[in-house]
C-alpha cells in the first residue's frame, strides 16, 4: 500500500453524522449498486456494533467492517459488511482491514471464535486468515454465501 490511511474503530453512538453517512454510502455503493443486490442494509444491528473504517488522505472513506463482540445469544465474535472502495482495491487494503478486524475481535474476546458470512467467491481470501467453512452454501439476498469460523 503506497497511500496512507487513517483507521478508526467506534461505537455507533460515537460516530459523527458525517462518518455514518460515509459508511452507509460506501455500503450502498458496493453491496447495492456495484453488486446489483437490493437489500435492507439498515438492519437494526448497527447500534450494537463497533465500526472499523479507514479514510484516505483526502478524507474519503475507503474501507469498512462491522464488528460484534460475543454476547449471550452468540458466544463468538462476528465480522460483517467487509468492504473496500473500488478505487483502492488490489492494494492490500482488504487484507489490512481483515487483520485489524481480527485483532479487534481478539482484543475483546481472546478465547472466542470469530465468525462471518462470506460471499463464496471470497472463500480463499478468508481461508488465508484461518477461517474454515462451517455451513453448506446458501443464498443471501440472491448471492451465494457460506458461513466461516476462525477458531480461538
Amino acid at each position: 500500500m503506497s497511500a496512507s490511511f487513517t483507521w478508526q474503530v467506534q461505537r455507533f453512538s460515537d460516530l459523527t453524522t458525517t462518518d455514518l453517512y460515509a459508511i452507509l454510502a460506501l455500503r450502498q455503493a458496493v453491496f447495492v449498486v456495484e453488486q446489483n443486490c437490493p437489500y435492507q442494509d439498515a438492519d437494526g444491528s448497527d447500534e450494537r456494533a463497533w465500526h472499523l473504517f479507514a479514510r484516505s488522505d483526502d478524507g474519503s472513506l475507503v474501507a469498512y467492517a462491522r464488528l460484534f463482540a460475543p454476547a449471550n445469544e452468540a458466544p463468538y465474535s462476528r465480522i460483517g459488511r467487509v468492504i473496500s472502495a473500488s478505487s483502492v482495491r488490489r492494494q492490500g487494503l482488504g487484507r489490512e482491514l481483515m487483520r485489524r478486524a481480527i485483532d479487534w475481535c481478539r482484543s475483546q474476546a481472546p478465547t472466542a471464535p470469530i465468525r462471518l458470512g462470506a460471499q463464496t467467491y471470497l472463500r480463499a481470501f478468508y481461508q488465508s486468515f484461518g477461517f474454515v467453512e462451517i455451513s453448506e452454501e446458501y443464498l443471501e439476498d440472491g448471492i451465494p454465501h457460506v458461513d466461516m469460523e476462525r477458531p480461538a
